[in-house]
């Protein structure tokens, strides 16, 4: 970590400077409450985990239009387009695999049985009412596949009193046109939400190979790749005079995505999630949740117009939550989780289905200003057998404005039915892959800002890898990151400013020739800041500069992929209360820019939308 440590004191310094040299007046915000980090109600502040909260008028602020979009430069995360809008989409966080990212929607755990993936570029953020990002592993009260964190995507609610229609249309660069539309109602005792949204796109020309090198078929299909997405959501909740409340969730997103391929050059893909809670109190200390769900990723491959393949997904999940209030520093929360996955293909997959079971708990306490938070989980499953993960937290305030934290956690990915069953490319007896990370930050909330800083390292066995002497996946990898995040957010002269910091040294421990490498398409470091200020009643400007480092696209790093320096401008007018219109402009400099090998990204583009709102 020494080459860190200049950046390192950079940060340090930027989150301590003096408050004289700083606005005094930064706008104070509601502290949004969050649930995925313990499963139970806490505000961000009081989260011994390291989290952010995407809030639905931050989205709108950034004026983002897809969730490659919106993640891009958070804090721990990496994101990895194979050709812009919705073109598949790879998240990472803190320097982990992409199937090593739990992903739900409203509480429901969501993503492919077959790959271990979600489809990111299929969410459509006009369903969105906010995100919840979990840096860390959360295997201790997840179960499989929290190793890097967890993303909770929660979709629209209705809010305030009466009913309030909301309208949005727009357009831009590559023949892009988008819309939604939606109806929000609430009450004292009950909500609703429905949106629907669409978007159509030309594209762009998104492979670079050849016939012997990335998409391969390149030569031959110099077109433009479109993408096309329909989407809707419905949300409603009450609450009943005796405390019991319940909430409905329904999400559908189909999309039909073209790209360069010799075998397949078109992908059909829908993405539906259906899901209740219920809520109540038998006694005064003890809550109790159900939460159940369905959540279905179908994918349809097509040469042109000859059917390929199909990948068909169902994950149908129950749990029950009790908290136990113990005393007013001490939560008791004692949970079950069932899951089962289903698989529905061409390919002769020899298993068909699986099962898992979950039974964890979790102590949250307080004892002299020091916050602990201890969880232990066993899972089942029917496939892999047992497993035990557990986590560790701890805080303690040095001042009235500054915090430290510590966590511990470890975490366990189980294999994919790809890895273990697909025909001819499988290994049935693979061991789940392993996690142990150490972490340790600090806070702190001045009058000037708010800022954190945190250094992790994270150490991975048993990673997945296709193994060459048998010519079948095998637990043959091994991995060591380390990396730190600091964060930073203040006023001055009147604009908001916002800057997230990543470093990272994701480094390949397995034997052989790659050992000592950088784990590949992870950037090292990563730097986004955005800036937003409001010019009286009605117009108000933003700006968004990226920067990632290099990175490689191959485990050998004999493919580079450059550094790159990303610029967008956002401005808004705001004809009155209802009604506004929003302009970007996107990588203003037109620079020229690689995720993944072979695969552009959007060059300089521009795009502007009408807004309706209550």
């Amino acid at each position: 970590m020494q080459k860190y440590h200049r950046a390192v004191l950079v940060v340090l310094g930027l989150g301590l400077y003096p408050a004289s040299m700083m606005a005094t007046g930064i706008e104070q915000q509601e502290k949004p409450v969050m649930v995925t980090a313990t499963r139970t109600a806490q505000t961000a502040d009081s989260s011994l985990a390291s989290v952010t909260v995407i809030t639905r008028n931050d989205i709108e602020r950034q004026q983002v239009r897809s969730m490659q979009d919106l993640l891009r430069g958070v804090t721990g995360i990496n994101v990895v387009n194979q050709g812009g809008p919705g073109k598949a989409t790879f998240v990472q966080m803190r320097g982990t695999e992409s199937d090593h990212v739990l992903v739900m929607i409203d509480n429901i755990k969501v993503g492919s049985a077959t790959s271990g993936t979600t489809a990111f570029e299929n969410i459509p953020v006009e369903q969105i009412e906010r995100i919840e990002i979990v840096r860390g592993p959360r295997s201790s009260l997840y179960g499989s596949e929290a190793i890097g964190g967890v993303i909770h995507i929660f979709t629209r609610k209705g809010t305030g009193t009466g009913l309030k229609p909301t309208f949005g249309f727009g357009g831009g660069s590559f023949g892009t046109l988008e819309g939604s539309t939606g109806l929000s109602y609430g009450g004292k005792q009950g909500w609703l939400n429905m949106t629907a949204s669409g978007i159509g796109t030309q594209g762009f020309n998104a492979c670079t190979g050849s016939s012997s090198a990335g998409c391969f078929i390149d030569e031959l299909q110099p077109d433009r790749d479109g993408y096309r997405n329909v989407a809707g959501s419905a949300r409603a909740g009450y609450r009943f005079q005796n405390g019991l409340e319940i909430d409905a969730s329904f999400m559908q997103s189909a999309g039909k995505s073209q790209f360069d391929g010799s075998i397949a050059n078109k992908t059909v893909l829908m993405q539906q999630v259906i899901g209740g809670t219920a809520r109540y109190s038998p006694l005064d200390f003890w809550r109790v949740s159900l939460i159940g769900g369905r959540s279905r990723e179908d994918s349809d491959n097509f040469l042109d117009r000859a059917f390929f393949s199909r990948f068909n997904t169902i994950r149908d999940t129950i749990s029950v939550l009790n908290d136990f209030t113990i005393t007013s520093n001490n939560l008791l929360t004692i949970g079950m989780d069932y899951q089962k996955d289903h698989v529905n293909s061409n390919e002769a997959f020899t298993v068909h289905s699986r099962t898992n079971w979950g039974v964890f708990a979790q102590h949250q306490a307080t004892f002299a200003k020091h916050d602990i938070q201890l969880s232990l989980r066993h899972d089942d499953n029917q496939q892999f057998g047992s497993r035990v993960t557990g986590g560790v937290g701890w805080s303690y305030p040095i001042t009235d404005a500054i915090r430290l934290v510590a966590n511990f956690g470890s975490a366990f990915k189980a294999p994919t039915f790809n890895e273990l069953y697909f025909p001819g490319f499988s290994n049935p007896n693979l061991r789940p892959e392993d996690s142990r990370s150490f972490e340790f930050g600090s806070r702190g909330k001045m009058t000037w800002g708010n800022w954190s800083l945190n250094i992790y390292e994270t150490r991975v066995d048993h990673l997945i890898a296709f193994d060459a002497a048998t010519f079948q996946p095998g637990n043959v990898d091994q991995a060591r990151i380390r990396g730190f995040e600091g964060i930073l957010s203040t006023e001055l002269k009147g604009w908001q400013f916002n800057a997230n910091l990543t470093l990272l040294d994701p480094e390949n421990r397995s034997s052989g020739l790659n050992r000592g490498n950088i784990l590949p398409r992870r950037a090292q470091q990563s730097f986004r800041l955005d800036a937003d200020r409001q010019f009286g009643q009605y117009y108000r400007l933003g700006a968004m500069l990226l920067v990632e480092g290099e990175r490689y696209d191959d485990l050998a790093n004999s493919r580079k992929l450059d550094s790159y320096v990303k610029f967008d401008l956002r401005a808004e007018y705001i004809f009155n209360k209802h009604w506004r219109l929003q302009g970007r402009i996107e990588n203003l400099f037109n620079e020229r820019y690689e995720t993944a090998a072979f695969f552009n990204q959007p060059g300089r583009n521009f795009f502007a939308m009408v807004r309706y709102q209550p």
